[in-house]
């Protein structure tokens, strides 16, 4: 599998970074209660920071946000995942437990701040593309709906789009018959590659810990906007 991300997009933010974990051999089941307890208690502790500041405050929110309008789109109608989240724990609704690599995909977006999107690899078909959608873009939604992804950053393969830093499709959606799995992190364009490559490798043996498996990193950015897994 190729996956690229179109050049064009590198004249709105020349720094873009998208981080890329793919997973073979993971076990995805019900998280044991080690995470379940840690995610829990990092949500009770980030809803007391929200009290004293504000979701669209904190510093990969607030980057995530400027690129998506950068990008044309409207962060106040269609808000990025990571910023979805943190506002559900500013409201005390904090997320229950879903199976191991929902939790942990959860559980890095809020951590980084920034969207992350976990997909079924052998639900992908064919090489991957990154680019900005238009009016016509769009799919049926893990929230149960169809999602225009106009002027939003997307993948695509050889159907069509699967995921987005908004909301990730049904069609790639991660399942307890998962074993080969792709991981996206729209990284913040602000971090240098050492950062990336820190935070990914930091994400991916976290990853492997809990759900055994391998796993392997590139960065996708001006320098490298193709690779091969």
């Amino acid at each position: 599998m190729n996956i690229s991300i179109n050049e064009a997009l590198f004249s709105v933010n020349e720094q873009l970074k998208i981080g890329l974990i793919h997973y073979s051999k993971i076990i995805v089941e019900e998280s044991p209660q080690m995470i379940k307890g840690r995610t829990q208690l990092y949500q009770e502790n980030l809803y007391l920071e929200l009290q004293e500041t504000p979701v669209t405050e904190r510093p990969g929110i607030k980057e995530w946000r400027q690129l998506w309008k950068a990008f044309g789109g409207d962060p106040n109608r269609y808000r990025h995942s990571a910023e979805s989240l943190m506002r559900r724990i500013a409201k005390q609704q904090y997320l229950a437990p879903f199976h191991s690599a929902v939790d942990l995909n959860n559980f890095f977006s809020l951590q980084y701040e920034i969207p992350v999107g976990i997909y079924d690899a052998e639900s992908i078909d064919g090489n991957v593309e990154i680019n900005v959608g238009n009016a016509s873009t769009g799919y049926e939604g893990i929230n149960g709906r169809f999602n225009s992804l106009d002027n939003i950053i997307h993948t695509k393969d050889a159907i069509g789009p699967f995921g987005s830093p908004f909301v990730d499709s049904k069609r790639t959606a991660v399942t307890e018959a998962t074993t080969n799995a792709l991981q996206i992190f729209y990284l913040r364009p602000s971090l240098s590659g050492k950062e990336a490559a820190e935070l990914l490798g930091s994400a991916g043996n976290m990853f492997t810990q809990i759900s055994g498996g391998e796993y392997e990193v590139h960065i996708l950015s001006k320098e490298n906007p193709k690779v091969h897994i």
